[in-house]
């Protein structure tokens, strides 16, 4: 028995075991106890055994099925073996009712030696059961695969969502080319929307952010928009005293949504005072001195009732908050500034006067993000506001004075990234300051669409810093200064003798009493030889250029013969005030 229990409980033996036979050997015993003995079966006691298992009838053909292999003979523990003489006999046939129901039922525990077959039976099911799963997970595993492979073949590229820019700008500048093929940071396209502060109209919320409605004419055609601004570029005045232009509460709206701007909305919103503004430069007068920051002296009155003590005269009574040279009056006597007065008071509104500083030339300083560039401008055509009538425009160096100067204005109100700084330079040799400009001050000279493109370039940086938090580093090479053309023939003219040269050169020999014009003067022309002729034919030169190229070799002479510069000037008026008149 012990041995038929070792057998059966190896897996291998009960593997090679025929189908059904361990079914067979799991049943129960007959309840009638121990089968008989006797060799003789009677027609009074059914025979509970029988010759063979179902099983082995299967498998065995008709006829042999009383024949059993020797090798299989049943457990006598579990099926009682029939005796040698019912092997070869017949089986007798019974009418009384089969215990087949007894027999068939459902097979009971078994505890001895089927035990062992039974779980190594469990055993291969359930590894049949794993093999199938784990060949069901590799073929879903390489569906999978060939699915991705097939999605990653016909996947197109994801397309991202342009970046909007609003552009508060007029009609003369089409900001969309500078603009166009453009992406920050190599992913997201620019959509420029430009229109003036008069087109559109906004409502702002607080989880929503700004929605901008714009009515713009674009020639005949009328466009009608609503978007949501990601970004905002500010060209034009938020305020004025003309009625029906005052324009901060949008200003306002674009802070209340959350949309970044250049120049910053606080620095735009606090530039719609211009008072306002030369407070804060007081603040520079008084922290850097006036030998660094020589600042126009100014009064300020709230209203007309202020303006009772007559100021130094001649003045310059400005009123309000305009631009252009707008509201601006030259006093010269007391009576005219009482006349004035009466003017401020139907106006009602604040009132600023200053010193009149008779001038030899207008200065103009501008910074774009890193970009430096001076300007002089000489009034041709005799009127004491530079910008009216005729007016001769001409690059200058970028001193280091004048560097101070507009660094600390772009100081002012968290950073300006786009200012200008306009002073005076007088007859008496100094310099004075009297205003500063924001992002809205106009292009001149003849860098107008290198100043652009400068602009668009700052533009994309601060956007890519604000939307997508990707900070660019400056490189020292965009932190430069334009020098103006004819600043390089004059050194070269000078290259003779060192004090020729250190008479020229910009960056040793101005002073800050020195004019722009006598920093840059060349040196004598060389006589001509005996064979050479007096005089060159001129290089062609539009007609801006060879107006300066004039002025400037008429200051070639005696610096003291104000005389002559003055008859020159006239005669210059006369000839050509119309190629700059308005």
């Amino acid at each position: 028995m012990n041995y038929l229990r070792r057998r059966l409980s190896d897996s291998s033996f009960v593997a090679n075991l025929p189908n059904g036979y361990m079914m067979d050997l799991q049943r129960p015993d007959p309840p009638g106890g121990t089968p008989p003995t006797s060799s003789t079966p009677t027609s009074s006691t059914p025979s509970t055994s029988t010759p063979a298992s179902p099983a082995m009838e299967r498998r065995q053909p008709p006829g042999q099925a009383a024949e059993q292999p020797p090798h299989t003979p049943p457990p006598p523990a579990k099926v009682a073996a029939p005796a040698p003489s019912a092997a070869k006999a017949p089986p007798t046939t019974t009418t009384g009712p089969a215990p087949a129901p007894a027999v068939t039922a459902a097979p009971a525990p078994s505890f001895g030696g089927g035990g062992g077959g039974f779980l190594s039976s469990f055993s291969s099911v359930v590894k049949s059961a794993q093999l199938a799963q784990n060949v069901a997970a590799a073929a879903q595993a390489r569906t999978a695969a060939a699915a991705a492979a097939a999605a990653a073949a016909d996947a197109k590229p994801v397309v991202r969502k342009p970046k909007i820019l609003l552009v508060i700008d007029g009609a003369h500048t089409d900001w969309a080319k500078y603009f166009r093929g453009k992406k920050l940071n190599g992913e997201y396209e620019i959509k420029v929307e430009q229109a003036e502060f008069s087109e559109i109209n906004l409502a702002s919320y607080v989880t929503s952010g700004c929605m901008v409605d714009m009515q713009a004419s674009r020639g005949a055609t009328k466009v009608v928009r609503s978007f949501r601004p990601d970004f905002v570029l500010i060209r034009q005045h938020a305020y004025s005293m003309t009625p029906g232009e005052d324009y901060r509460s949008l200003v306002i709206g674009l802070q209340f949504g959350g949309v970044a701007s250049v120049n910053s909305l606080l620095s735009i919103y606090n530039f719609c005072s211009k008072p306002w503004v030369f407070s804060h430069m007081i603040k520079l007068y008084h922290s850097l001195g006036p030998e660094k920051f020589p600042l126009n002296e100014q009064t300020f009155y709230p209203s007309y009732a202020q303006m009772g003590t007559t100021p130094t005269l001649p003045t310059v009574v400005k009123m309000g908050h305009a631009y252009a040279g707008m509201g601006k009056i030259k006093v010269e006597s007391q009576q005219d500034f009482q006349d004035i007065t009466s003017v401020v008071g139907l106006a009602g509104t604040y009132a600023t006067s200053e010193p009149y500083v008779q001038s030899k030339y207008d200065i103009r300083i501008q910074k774009i993000g890193g970009n430096y560039k001076a300007y002089m401008r000489t009034s041709i055509s005799g009127n004491w506001k530079a910008n009216t009538g005729s007016a001769m425009l001409e690059q200058i160096a970028m001193t280091d004075r004048y560097r101070v100067w507009i660094d600390s204005c772009a100081e002012m109100f968290g950073g300006l990234e786009i200012c200008a700084v306009k002073a005076v330079h007088g007859k008496d040799g100094n310099d004075y300051i009297i205003e500063v400009m924001d992002s809205s001050m106009p292009l001149i000279g003849e860098h107008v669409e290198e100043d652009k493109q400068l602009i668009t370039d700052m533009v994309m940086t601060k956007m890519a810093a604000v939307l997508l938090g990707v900070n660019a580093v400056p490189q020292p090479s965009s932190v430069k200064t334009t020098q103006p053309r004819r600043a390089q023939a004059g050194v070269r003219s000078t290259s003779g003798s060192p004090a020729q040269s250190a008479h020229s050169s910009p960056q040793r020999a101005r002073s800050a009493s020195t004019s722009p014009s006598q920093a840059f003067q060349p040196g004598p022309l060389p006589a001509p030889g005996p064979g050479q002729p007096a005089h060159k034919q001129a290089p062609q030169l539009n007609k801006s250029q060879s107006l300066t190229n004039t002025f400037t070799e008429t200051l070639r002479g005696n610096p003291t013969d104000d005389e002559a510069k003055a008859e020159t000037i006239r005669s210059l008026r006369q000839s050509f005030a119309s190629l700059f008149s308005d």
